[in-house]
């Protein structure tokens, strides 16, 4: 399966090198071309299993595409690429962040995630990954805390996709979690925002991540 990541800071490269435990293709694009080389270079190291691509060619190769870049590019390669992105799994890693991070412009009557498939009618978009720190994809120890792993929560109204996106979080060492339809991302976006408060404004750091109990 062929992967294609849009954006190269430093959620998109994370994703990458989480992604090489895995077979699948992985494709890096950003509208600053020299930007994704480096990324991928930096991603996949001296494996090389990370590429660079200009942003419609790394779409038209990919079954699943991941848009990690802020809510607002996210809106704009949306609203640019639906026809592009009709038929494909689209992941929404995004939260829509106030300038200083520490709020949410968004919540609770819509979601980051409703916005984007609204603009992509053809696409099948899950919500995922953005309760997880850019830090943790870096670290060498990943999603793993001790005897248990980071959740990567996972809302979607499409099962199938959402059962693809659950497999690649398994293959990247987190746990799938399966939070229901797509318009609980309205409920998960403030969760990654109490996560920034804990992490920035408390002190905590950014090796922490919500996780759900169960017994």
């Amino acid at each position: 399966m062929n992967i294609a990541i849009i954006g190269a800071g430093n959620i998109g490269t994370g994703f990458a090198r989480r992604l090489l435990a895995s077979n699948h293709g992985i494709v890096l694009a950003d509208i600053d071309a020299a930007k994704a080389t480096a990324a991928a270079q930096e991603a996949g190291g001296s494996s090389g299993r990370v590429q660079s691509a200009p942003l419609e060619a790394a779409i038209a190769q990919a079954e699943i595409v991941v848009l990690a870049v802020p809510f607002s590019a996210s809106e704009v390669i949306a609203g640019g690429q639906a026809a592009q992105l009709a038929g494909r799994i689209v992941v929404d890693v995004t939260n829509p962040l106030t300038p200083d991070f520490m709020g949410l412009t968004l919540g609770f009557d819509t979601s980051a995630a409703e916005r984007i498939a609204a603009l992509l009618p053809g696409a099948r978009v899950v919500k995922g990954f953005n309760t997880i720190f850019a830090q943790i994809h870096h670290d060498a120890r990943g999603g793993a805390f001790g005897d248990r792993r980071a959740q990567a929560l996972l809302a979607s109204d499409d099962a199938q996709a959402k059962s693809a996106v659950a497999a690649l979080a398994e293959v990247m060492g987190y746990e799938p979690v399966d939070a229901g339809p797509l318009a609980n991302a309205r409920f998960i976006e403030p969760l990654a925002a109490l996560n920034i408060q804990l992490g920035y404004a408390l002190g905590r750091g950014t090796q922490i991540a919500p996780a759900w109990l169960a017994r």
